[in-house]
This record gives C-alpha cells, sequence and structure tokens, in this order.
C-alpha cells in the first residue's frame, strides 16, 4: 500500500469545441510533470468546455480522447482522470474516465446533469458512483454538479479521496470553494476539486480555484487561484488514519439508504 499519492492537478483555459488543440495543451503540460507522479487530474469536459452541442462533439468510448489518455498514462507511468464527451447505444453522456498506467479504464456518469443549463436535455445521467482502487487508495470521482448534493458524496466506503473535475462557472465560485471544504470534513477524507479558467462559448466566464483540502478541510493549496496552473499535491495516508483514528466521526454517521 502506497503511503503517499502524488497528485497533478491542471487547470487550463479550455478552448471551446476543439478537441485536438486542448488534447495539445494538456501533452505539453502532462509531459513537464514530475516522474513521481501517480494521479493526473484534468476538468470536466476538458476537450471542449462545457458544450450541449454533443451531436458535433461526442465521440466513441474508445475514441481519440481515451486512446489519448492511455498513451498519457504510458508516458508517466500514471493514472489520468477528466471528463469527455461519449455516444453510446444513441445517448450522450458526460462521462469521466479514470484510466490506469496499464491502460485498463473504469468510468463514471454524471449523475447530477446540470438543469439551469439543460444538460439534462442532452445528457443521459448516470446512476452507479464508482469507487477506484488505485496504489492501495480508494478513490471517489464524481463531476461539477455533484458537488452540490453531500448524500451521493457520503463516505460509505471508507474511500480516501474524494475528487471533483468541473466547469464551475465564476459567479458561483464561493459556492464551490465553500462545497469542497465540507465535503472532506464531512466525508474525512482529502478532497480535490479541478476546475478551469477562462471563458466558453456560451459567454460564460470561468475563475478556476481549483483545490485540494485534508480531512480537517485544510486548503492545501497555496496558488494565485484564478490563473493557469500546475500544482502537484503529495497527499498523505498517515495523516489521513491517525485523524480518524482520533476523531471517529465516520462512525457515528446516519444509516439510510439512497433511491
Amino acid at each position: 500500500m502506497a503511503q503517499k499519492l502524488n497528485t497533478a492537478l491542471i487547470q487550463a483555459n479550455l478552448k471551446w469545441e476543439d478537441p485536438q488543440a486542448n488534447r495539445g495543451f494538456f501533452s505539453k503540460e502532462i509531459k513537464a510533470l514530475s516522474e513521481d507522479i501517480d494521479l493526473i487530474i484534468l476538468p470536466e469536459m476538458f476537450t471542449t468546455g462545457f458544450s450541449m452541442n454533443a451531436s458535433k462533439l461526442a465521440e466513441k468510448t474508445d475514441g481519440l480522447t481515451l486512446n489519448w489518455m492511455r498513451e498519457m498514462t504510458k508516458l508517466k507511468d500514471a493514472a489520468v482522470t477528466g471528463s469527455v464527451i461519449i455516444t453510446e447505444n444513441d445517448n450522450f453522456y458526460n462521462r469521466l474516465f479514470f484510466v490506469f498506467p496499464d491502460g485498463s479504464y473504469k468510468i463514471y456518469d454524471k449523475r447530477h446533469t446540470f438543469t439551469l443549463a439543460r444538460e439534462d436535455e442532452t445528457y443521459t445521467a448516470g446512476k452507479d458512483r464508482l469507487i477506484v482502487d488505485y496504489r492501495g487508495w480508494k478513490i471517489c470521482p464524481l463531476v461539477c454538479y455533484d458537488l452540490r448534493f453531500p448524500v451521493f458524496a457520503r463516505n460509505t466506503e471508507d474511500y480516501d479521496l474524494l475528487l471533483y473535475v468541473a466547469n464551475w462557472p465564476s459567479k458561483r465560485v464561493f459556492a464551490w470553494d465553500t462545497l469542497l471544504k465540507a465535503r472532506a470534513i464531512e466525508n474525512m477524507s482529502y478532497c480535490i476539486g479541478v476546475n478551469r479558467t477562462g471563458n466558453d462559448g456560451d459567454g460564460y466566464k470561468y475563475n478556476g480555484h481549483t483545490a485540494a483540502y485534508d480531512c480537517l478541510g485544510k486548503n492545501l493549496t497555496e496558488l494565485d487561484l484564478e490563473k493557469p496552473f500546475i500544482k502537484e499535491i503529495s497527499l498523505e495516508k498517515k495523516h489521513l488514519e491517525e485523524t480518524r483514528g482520533q476523531l471517529k466521526f465516520l462512525q457515528d454517521r446516519d444509516e439510510f439508504t439512497l433511491k
């Protein structure tokens, strides 16, 4: 079991509906990372921005972007995660891929589609949560709007890391900051949120605020949060285990079933 998980958070100004340009940008950023990185985290819809133009932009699951992610994992011997517009069985999905260094992968389809932007009219909502076992760490990856729904993120599996990939606009960034911290505290888990910067083709502005919090809600990211950046952060299993051993809050959680 790895006592450390070395993560790379990449906050980028995404090129609107331009997968080739975005893959090219992230290729350069990933190649420049340290050699001991374990997990590379990209934003939501990292090849296109948060677009409802799925009929033009969607890829099949085993398409260019998944194959590119596999190339990046092989290059750095690290996992890569982020979400992409996918078409499958005549449906469109905002699909997160968690790609392992050997090229295998897990998927999570965004459960809470963003009705304010009518995402629910274009994309089919997922049903199942994903828990990834990776290098001795249990990871729960979710997507953007999922952050507003604490029951869905509830730590019933004793996961170690909760992560969100997002296109979260600047006008509601205070909620983003607050909810990321709250999810870390209430789930006694590390919590990472990777957002984007810049403006999209629909006129929305994004100011980043990508961040990582420990299980007590301490912000581990000390940067100018509103500009594109790469931040490498090492998560410590010992800190998590010692804190949970002293503060047994998870043992006092209520029991109920999510329908």
